[in-house]
């Protein structure tokens, strides 16, 4: 698992920059395809207006020439010679208005799939060898437009397509340019609006599944090991005993020992106790399997907690005097009955107390206090052991860890002690806090509530 896990690290964050790598490479070539596509359906569309203009510039031309003495002015734009038979067409704003000429546009660009409702022109007329021209009509946002278009060319925002109108094959003759503007980024983003998106929710999509793999990994990493710690231990744990039961069942089969009832009976006694603390061993892991089921039962009763911790304090009379421990109960709440199940309660209890007398040194003292709120009760163990480091504390309640104490085996048990003590808590509909510092001890604040 150690050398594989790094290689499948390496291998999904290669891939995962590959994709993500294409992906964005994807997006810049579709958008610059789109853009490219846009500028040419806008050189389409110039076209078009420009054959559509001129079309309709040279009918009114003919119609004139037909008709000469036409009165009813319907037709103008240019001067008539009809000695030399010659005509020169004045200006296209005096066949088209502004109305005209944007329908002129619109129809065009619709045409050629372009968005119609957000753009604007002007028509220029020029002089030959001057860039300075004469505005001859407008529409009404041109002039912002334009102006936005120069502040913000080094950014494209806008589109610029000119159409000139000079007189074909006269390039010398005053002429005339249609200038439109139409926005080009908006465009674009909408028509790859769904596409980028999908590719960018597609790609944290992927991101997410890779860093819940990761995470998945370590938490297997860190399961195994726990796991073979929890081995380790409970092979440690079980062989201890056995072997104390072995030597006794060999000093009982010594002659010596054989003709002395009282040799038979200290040791039947030590096969007894070992076996006892084998059944509880077993018992802790049970417990455990049902924790992981969550098939813990509970028997709920009328409970005093005052007779519970003065029975668990005098039950570990012999493990205090070991450590020349007190224990100091101010047991002051008022109402000390919550329901609970007499069994898991008192282990409970138990485990908190066994605790702190495992995790502490010599002169141990064990404060447990009692008192009651509106509508719960709360019991206070804290004690003046080893302490636990921020890290510690953030993992007590899980399963299979045990605290750091220099050797591995100085403090006997699996880590199931406070998972248990957890569970329980919670299965009372109760709540558990910790604090400690390292060499000043621990407390632990259990709620319960007495509705």
């Amino acid at each position: 698992m150690k050398k594989i896990f790094p290689v499948i690290v390496v291998l999904i964050t290669l891939s995962l920059l590959g994709i993500i790598y294409i992906q964005v490479s994807w997006i810049k070539s579709a958008v610059l395809i789109k853009q490219e596509q846009l500028f040419q359906r806008g050189v389409s569309m110039s076209n078009d207006v420009y054959n559509d203009m001129m079309y309709r510039r040279q009918a009114a031309v003919m119609f004139k020439l037909d008709n000469p003495k036409d009165p009813s002015g319907a037709v103008k734009g240019f001067n008539l010679d009809v000695t030399r038979g010659a005509y020169s067409p004045l200006s296209v704003s005096d066949f088209f208005n502004v109305q005209e000429v944007k329908r002129c546009i619109q129809n065009n660009m619709r045409k050629n799939h372009l968005d119609s409702t957000s753009f604007e022109f002007a028509i220029i007329n020029t002089t030959p060898g001057s860039e300075i021209g004469t505005l001859k009509m407008q529409s009404a946002g041109f002039e912002k437009m334009y102006r936005e278009n120069e502040a913000d060319n080094d950014r494209k925002k806008y589109t610029v397509h000119v159409v000139f109108l000079t007189e074909p094959n006269d390039f010398n003759a005053r002429g005339e340019k249609l200038i439109i503007i139409m926005p080009s980024d908006d465009t674009v983003a909408k028509q790859l609006g769904v596409m980028i998106t999908g590719g960018v929710l597609f790609t944290m999509i992927i991101i997410m599944a890779f860093a819940l793999t990761i995470r998945t990994l370590l938490n297997q990493k860190k399961l195994s090991e726990i796991k073979s710690d929890f081995i380790n231990n409970m092979t440690h744990e079980l062989k201890t005993p056995l072997a104390t039961i072995s030597l006794a069942i060999d000093a009982i089969r010594n002659e010596k020992v054989m003709s002395k009832p009282e040799k038979i009976q200290y040791f039947s006694g030590i096969i007894k106790e070992e076996n006892k603390r084998m059944n509880k061993q077993v018992e802790s892991i049970l417990q455990s399997a049902l924790l992981e089921k969550d098939e813990i039962g509970l028997k709920l009763q009328a409970t005093d907690v005052h007779n519970v911790i003065q029975h668990t304090a005098d039950n570990l009379q012999l493990q205090l005097a070991a450590k020349n421990g007190v224990v100091d109960l101010q047991l002051d709440a008022i109402n000390p009955v919550i329901m609970a199940d007499d069994v898991h309660f008192s282990n409970l209890i138990f485990n908190l107390m066994d605790n702190a007398i495992k995790y502490s040194n010599d002169q141990l003292e064990i404060k447990i206090q009692t008192y009651n709120t509106r509508k719960s009760l709360f019991i206070v163990i804290s004690d003046n052991g080893i302490g636990m480091s921020r890290d510690t504390i953030s993992r007590i309640f899980e399963k299979f860890y045990r605290a750091h104490t220099g050797n591995v085996h100085n403090v006997k048990g699996f880590g199931l002690g406070l998972t248990y003590v957890k569970a329980i808590v919670d299965a009372h509909k109760g709540k558990i806090k910790v604090e400690s510092t390292v060499g000043k001890g621990s407390k632990f604040t259990l709620e319960f509530p007495q509705d």
